[in-house]
């Protein structure tokens, strides 16, 4: 009897978050997270639904000047070392959304571990912007390399961390920033007070940041102040940047 070939697995980029627009001039890639180390497959319903909800407001936001956001299913649950299978599917990600919309300006936004693979993926040519929320990051080991952040040059940079976070350590993420601050001065990080690693507490207000970082590097409009103050001040202030209650509240939509 013939053996049947195993299926090769393929990434794969849900379909247009929001309601689609006939030109697109930006796109977003929603990296969900995933596990440290996984050969299965995840549940695509499962994965989306921690990136989904940013995903419709940002392409709401976005919608007058052509944005389209989509959420990337990974080929495997797990990073798995140097297979790095998370961060090479992002890449895969960026490439074919050059190959839907032409010459567009594309940023990654990542959460918990989908936060590492959008910042090592960063370094992609149509990248111009990584948002990284919760990342999870590798503790820290003399014996190890270090998260690379040399691909980060040229692109604006925020990394956004709950201090209560008890799944990926933000002290992790503030060396990082510190790090990729030294080779890129556009990168920041904001701080959420008391606020765990889903950062529920103070949802409403990082899905505002996150809009008004979004929307200021894909397009060009104006940074909230705060983010201008973050993206100007040298460390540590700017990236111990404190996400005040309420913010978002008063930006101009």
């Amino acid at each position: 009897m013939a053996q049947q070939a195993t299926p090769v697995r393929t990434a794969r980029l849900g379909r247009p978050l929001g309601q689609e627009t006939s030109s697109v001039s930006g796109v977003v890639l929603l990296l969900p997270g995933g596990e440290e180390t996984s050969s299965r497959r995840p549940s695509p319903m499962l994965a989306a639904a921690s990136v989904r909800a940013l995903g419709r407001r940002l392409t709401r936001a976005g919608r007058d000047e052509g944005l389209a956001a989509h959420v990337v299913h990974y080929r495997w649950r797990g990073w798995n070392g140097s297979e790095a299978h998370l961060a090479r599917d992002a890449v895969w990600a960026a490439d074919e959304a050059v190959r839907r919309y032409g010459d567009v300006s594309v940023c990654l936004v990542g959460v918990d571990m989908g936060g590492r693979a959008a910042l090592h993926a960063g370094g992609h040519e149509a990248v111009n912007s990584v948002l990284a929320i919760a990342p999870w990051l590798p503790e820290e080991d003399a014996a190890a390399t270090p998260e690379p952040v040399k691909q980060l040059v040229g692109r604006r940079v925020m990394i956004v961390h709950g201090t209560n976070d008890e799944r990926t350590d933000p002290e992790l993420s503030f060396r990082l920033a510190a790090r990729a601050k030294k080779a890129n001065r556009d990168v920041c990080r904001f701080e959420v007070h008391a606020d765990g690693h889903g950062l529920h507490q103070y949802r409403e207000e990082v899905h505002a940041l996150a809009e008004d970082f979004v929307m200021g590097t894909l397009f060009g409009r104006t940074f909230s102040r705060p983010v201008e103050d973050a993206l100007a001040a040298p460390p540590p202030l700017g990236l111990r940047m404190p996400l005040a209650a309420g913010f978002g509240r008063s930006l101009r939509r």
